[in-house]
């Protein structure tokens, strides 16, 4: 499969034009982020978030959080004040939340493209595609390893979608390019092919520093010592453990200004207790260390709090994903950010079905809608998810697309202003007739609803007449029309240049790694 496979469709009038118009190119692009005009949904009461809280300062204070191999992420919390015993950190109540104050509520991250950067934090709501797969999935040719060219056309398809303000970071896995070297390739890619903002490789402490050093090619290094210009996700090795490999990673992005997305990974009954009280306080404890560490590091530096909460099959062992308890953890999350003043990532479109199918899109939706109630600032794993993150599916994203999109109407909620309110067409229209003609209905229609892309809202004879597609079937033609249309952003030449260099020479330098 490549960029440029297409299959014979027929040929688009109305509506159907109207949509392939609006997601078939850049050219079409919506806002650079959401701004919530809903309030966000306020689960417990205060005095629940004190308990939780209260329970979070037990763990660190009576269990402990082990730092491994990494001294100077121990001789830090040494001198901040913390009891550490070999690698194990201990807190007293209050003291790693006080460490976490000096983050700030909100940043921007600056992209290639200006208008494209995006504000993180306060009420702004950005939407990344899914991360870190390492199979892809059609309809044609089913699972299989992803590859350079997948990764590459999954960052095409974001640049190409008005309803994602972020390009992501591993989308998917190259496993075609040698470990030590693929995320040169990503984030070379990420620049070349978008111009929205971008993730940078967290896998060792070095392929950070590359990660950033290609921004300072694009941004120049003044500009990425004052401003964040690439994100990191450091992922906890839950149950409370952080080790040298993340904190590496996290103290690069912070010792450069830049933001590491923290990030505990909780599966309720393998890294965390079953129920979601523990599991709530576990996932609080292990964010605010790494928030403390990476503000010990650069005082002020940006960070994001992160979320994943998950569950397992507890007859299996197996993880589930998009189920109803971590939904509700995340709402609690979401306070407990909030009372941090920190941004929030939490969860996207999950779910552990293996193909695009009506599973897929069911846990997709309770997993979604709960982190737009939650107030999540930068809503990772927003499109392309299956698997339990092991696939990323094409037909999936475009799918995951159409709910990305109803998110800015969801957000917006209900506007009390006179058109809204529609008097003119209530005496147009009169008593008993309908509003299809009226003046106002005109000046509205474009704007008025929601029309998802690949839904099929029209009746079963034209439906069938068609071709009697199924919404899979008319993601592919989707995704398949996007790549054909896609146009690559404008860069400069000598930016452009200077980053092939700099790849080339860093893969020159090391031999191949394959593990």
């Amino acid at each position: 499969m490549t960029d440029t496979d297409t299959t014979p469709t027929r040929s688009r009038s109305g509506r159907a034009a109207r949509q392939a118009a609006r997601v078939g190119g850049a050219r079409n692009s919506g806002p650079a982020f959401l701004t919530r005009e809903v309030p966000t949904y306020e689960l417990l009461s205060p005095d629940g978030l004190d308990t939780i809280e209260a329970h979070a300062d037990r763990i660190l204070g009576e269990v402990g959080i082990e730092i491994r191999g990494d001294d100077e992420a121990l001789s830090l919390f040494r001198g901040a004040g913390a009891q550490v015993e070999g690698d194990t950190v201990k807190f007293q109540p209050g003291q790693v939340r006080a460490l976490c104050a000096t983050a700030p509520s909100m940043f921007t991250q600056l992209a290639r493209n200006p208008a494209r950067s995006v504000e993180i934090g306060s009420n702004r709501v950005v939407l990344s595609p899914a991360y870190g797969s390492p199979f892809v999935h059609d309809l044609e040719n089913g699972r299989r390893y992803a590859t350079l060219n997948d990764f590459q056309n999954f960052v095409k398809l974001a640049y190409s979608s008005p309803y994602l303000h972020h390009s992501g970071g591993t989308v998917c896995e190259p496993t075609d390019v040698p470990v030590n070297k693929r995320h040169l390739d990503m984030v070379y890619s990420h620049i070349r092919y978008s111009d929205k903002p971008f993730m940078g490789s967290v896998t060792a402490p070095e392929r950070a520093a590359d990660s950033i050093e290609m921004a300072r090619i694009v941004f120049g290094a003044d500009v990425v010592d004052r401003e964040c210009v690439i994100l990191g996700n450091v992922n906890v090795n839950s149950p409370l453990v952080w080790d040298a490999t993340m904190t590496g990673a996290l103290k690069t992005y912070a010792r450069a200004n830049q933001a590491p997305v923290v990030v505990p990974f909780i599966l309720g009954g393998a890294m965390g207790p079953v129920t979601n009280a523990g599991a709530i306080a576990q996932s609080h404890a292990e964010t605010m260390v790494g928030v403390a560490l990476g503000q010990l590091v650069r005082k002020g530096s940006p960070v994001i709090y992160g979320n994943f909460l998950s569950s397992t099959a507890l007859r299996t062992g197996a993880p589930t994903f998009g189920m109803p308890e971590p939904a509700l953890g995340s709402l609690v999350i979401g306070q407990l950010a909030r009372r941090l003043r920190l941004p929030l990532r939490c969860s996207g479109a999950f779910t552990t079905s293996k193909l695009p199918d009506g599973q897929a899109m069911t846990e997709s939706a309770q997993s979604f809608i709960a982190a737009l109630q939650c107030g999540a600032n930068f809503i990772l794993h927003s499109a392309g998810w299956l698997e339990g993150a092991l696939t990323m599916g094409y037909e999936k994203f475009m799918l995951d697309l159409d709910l990305c999109g109803s998110a800015a109407t969801w957000l917006k909620g209900v506007s009390l202003d006179e058109e809204q309110f529609a008097m003119d067409a209530f005496v147009e229209a009169g008593p008993g007739k309908h509003f299809f003609g009226t003046q106002h209905t005109l000046r509205n229609y474009e704007t008025a609803f929601y029309d998802a892309p690949i839904s099929d809202n029209n009746s079963f004879e034209q439906w069938r007449d068609a071709g009697s597609l199924s919404s899979e079937q008319r993601a592919t033609a989707l995704w398949k029309s996007t790549l054909a249309n896609y146009e690559a952003p404008p860069i400069d030449d000598a930016v452009d240049e200077e980053l092939r260099e700099f790849v080339a020479r860093k893969k020159a330098a090391t031999p191949d790694q394959w593990y």
